[in-house]
């Protein structure tokens, strides 16, 4: 007796595809999350403004969010982000594990060690929170203003705007619960400030790179997404 196998076997739900270019721009966005953790403990200067050496990398990561819901839209984004968030809590948490074990008797790097990763809790929270915050009110702007824009025209302009809110819900959140009470509450406005205006400008002088990518994207991928009738749920984190 003979059994047809196509009829038998049940019907699989097919699965969501991702492409090598969008894999390997969320393993870089990932990284740089983590980098920036690991630069943010230098403290540099340009003249009269101190700024941290995660200033370095860490704008790219909004760079590679305008990049994402350029092209693949919002909801390839949101799974990115709520991956860099696992991989970024992931890092810290190892790190604040080894800094909390016991050195050996020979090792004297205790105290550099204690300075990249013994993070503070409370600042660490913030970071979290800030980003979340930040990279999401990015990808939203992105995606809605390219849904009126005339035929996904002026990416430019979109793409600085976002990073101008982006940056701002990143900064109005990051300040006050990280260093709120420890800088005098006069300072901070201006910190937030420095921190918006250099990191938007670090995109526009990018911008030109940002474009060409964009573009060999969509020419390699074949995809120019569209947001229309999609939710915007930030915990629909498998809906892509």
């Amino acid at each position: 007796m003979s059994y047809n196998n196509t009829t038998c076997a049940p019907e699989r739900k097919q699965r969501p595809a991702v492409s090598i270019a969008f894999m390997m721009l969320g393993v870089l966005f990932c990284v740089c999350l983590i980098a920036a953790n690991l630069l943010e403990t230098k403290q540099i200067a340009f003249g009269p403004i101190d700024l941290t050496a995660g200033l370095i990398v860490f704008p790219v990561s909004y760079i590679i969010n305008d990049c994402m819901v350029e092209v693949w839209g919002y909801r390839r984004a949101r799974l990115v982000i709520w991956l860099g968030f696992a991989m970024n809590f992931l890092f810290v948490l190892f790190g604040m594990l080894a800094d909390w074990l016991p050195g050996a008797p020979y090792w004297h790097g205790e105290e550099g060690f204690h300075a990249i990763f013994g993070l503070a809790p409370r600042i660490c929270a913030a970071s979290f929170v800030a980003f979340l915050v930040g990279s999401f009110l990015n990808a939203y702007v992105m995606s809605r203003m390219k849904l009126r824009s005339n035929g996904g025209k002026h990416f430019s302009y979109r793409a600085i705007a976002s990073t101008v809110v982006g940056e701002t819900g990143d900064s109005l959140v990051f300040f006050p619960l990280a260093l709120g009470g420890v800088v005098p509450w006069p300072i901070i406005p201006l910190l937030m400030l420095n921190q918006v205006v250099l990191k938007t400008a670090y995109e526009i002088v990018v911008l030109p790179i940002t474009i060409r990518v964009v573009r060999a994207l969509k020419r390699h991928e074949g995809e120019d997404t569209y947001d229309k009738g999609i939710s915007y749920n930030v915990w629909k984190i498998f809906d892509i």
